[in-house]
């Protein structure tokens, strides 16, 4: 029993391999990106089928060009959805959400680079692996505290860790762009960022 195909994605399976570099930006239909971190992306096959779907519309395309035995088309580097996707209220606890939360920066010393985290209330004392008990830190303070509590350590955190909400990491987001950005996609990921003084 085979699995169904669509006709129209069959139909580039021939298209060179370099193709796969062009991943189109997906945006909800209020032209924002779905979401920052990962940030909202498709291969170029899934933006095109969701196209001849009519799901998505096309905003820009690559210069690079797709064809199949019956059509030649550009390959779409921005799409919006047509029905507006509702983003989830709970930001998921990730090692990655945790950081974006704390901006990247130990919570102790205020150094940025490499974060590990660190159990405020130490776990061999109790404490749980949650938001209101987990900060990023450099790794000499994750040291310096081991299992201690803060008061044993002398130690004080810049901001108390609290549950954050998805818009708020959304807002955060902006100001860590991914590595890899398309000149095409910058209006869509900026546009609604307060600009700089």
């Amino acid at each position: 029993m085979h699995a169904h195909h669509d006709p129209y994605a069959s139909n580039f399976v021939r298209s060179p391999a370099r193709l796969r570099e062009h991943p189109a930006l997906v945006l909800n239909a209020d032209y924002r990106p779905l979401s920052y971190f990962p940030l909202s992306l498709w291969p170029w096959q899934e933006a095109v089928k969701a196209v001849f779907l009519d799901r998505v519309s096309i905003v820009a395309e690559y210069d690079a060009v797709a064809r199949s035995p019956s059509a030649e088309f550009r390959l779409p580097s921005v799409v919006v959805l047509r029905d507006y996707v509702k983003p989830g209220r709970m930001a998921a606890f990730t090692r990655f959400n945790l950081f974006l939360r704390d901006g990247f920066s130990c919570q102790y010393c205020g150094a940025k680079g490499d974060m590990t985290f660190d159990h405020v209330i130490p776990r061999a004392r109790g404490g749980r692996t949650t938001w209101e008990n987990v900060v990023a830190a450099c790794g000499p303070c994750n040291l310096r505290k081991g299992s201690k509590t803060l008061a044993q350590a002398g130690m004080r955190l810049r901001h108390p860790p609290r549950r954050p909400g998805a818009e708020e990491l959304r807002n955060a987001g902006r100001r860590f762009p991914p590595n890899h950005l398309h000149e095409s996609w910058m209006d869509f990921l900026y546009w609604d960022a307060p600009l700089d003084p």
